[in-house]
């Protein structure tokens, strides 16, 4: 696929997978905030948020509300049980979706 055709996300995903691959980002490692993240690929922040969507999915990061996103330990295992993989990732998109209504209701005075 030519950079031409990649989608902005994918070429994040894309990225991010490379670094935890060639040893740049290791177990544990913080991943650049999402503003540095808009900032470095020049992108919306729903951008980045599908990005990391994506990379949660695939359980190479976690993300902790408020601290950020994190490369698994199991991000250079292929050995992790693709069902716990995507609980993982459910569990997490759920954190973060009642976090942003939270702040909606907060926003409104509810």
């Amino acid at each position: 696929m030519s950079n031409e055709a990649t989608q902005p996300f994918q070429r994040i995903v894309q990225d991010v997978r490379n670094k935890i691959r060639s040893g740049q980002l290791t177990a544990g490692a913080k991943l650049p905030s999402m503003r540095e993240l808009v900032d470095e690929y020049n992108v919306a922040p729903g951008t980045v948020q599908r990005a990391l969507s994506d990379l949660r999915t695939a359980g190479l990061i976690y993300s902790h509300q408020g601290r950020g996103s994190f490369v698994t330990d199991t991000a250079n295992e292929s050995t992790e049980d693709s069902t716990a993989r995507a609980l993982r990732a459910l569990e997490e998109q759920v954190a973060d979706l009642a976090a942003r209504l939270e702040k909606i209701e907060k926003g409104r005075g509810d």
